[in-house]
């Protein structure tokens, strides 16, 4: 079976940095679009951060989140600074079976996706 698991997230004060991770098992993901999702509580799941060949962010995280990836450990990474309350959330990384889409930000392109690991930033 294809399993996502995320892991770095925590507590942390607004200005401060996390860096979260997503290692897949079970099928290779390098020709794959492999994204980040986040949802709080009473809204619904929104894009945070895509990558294939290129990257791509919502308007709310660029300049301040990066994501990568290495194939060789078939992870992917998301780097957050100057992180603000309102990026308090659960974010779930996702891999896709297609390796580019017009519509890499939207959650049904998605197939495989991670338990959530949330991510709490304080006033």
């Amino acid at each position: 079976q294809v399993r996502l698991v995320e892991s770095g997230g925590g507590l942390v004060q607004a200005g401060g940095s996390l860096r979260l991770s997503c290692a897949a098992s079970g099928r290779t993901f390098s020709n794959n679009l492999r994204g980040w999702f986040r949802q709080a509580p009473g809204k619904e799941r929104e894009f945070v951060a895509a990558i294939n060949w290129s990257t791509y962010y919502a308007d709310s995280v660029k300049g301040r989140f990066t994501i990568s990836r290495d194939n060789a450990k078939n992870t992917v990474y998301l780097q957050m600074n100057s992180l603000k309350p309102e990026d308090t959330a659960v974010y779930y990384c996702a891999a896709s079976l297609f390796g580019a889409s017009n519509t890499y930000y939207v959650t049904t392109l998605y197939n495989y996706w991670g338990q959530g690991t949330q991510v709490t930033v304080s006033s």
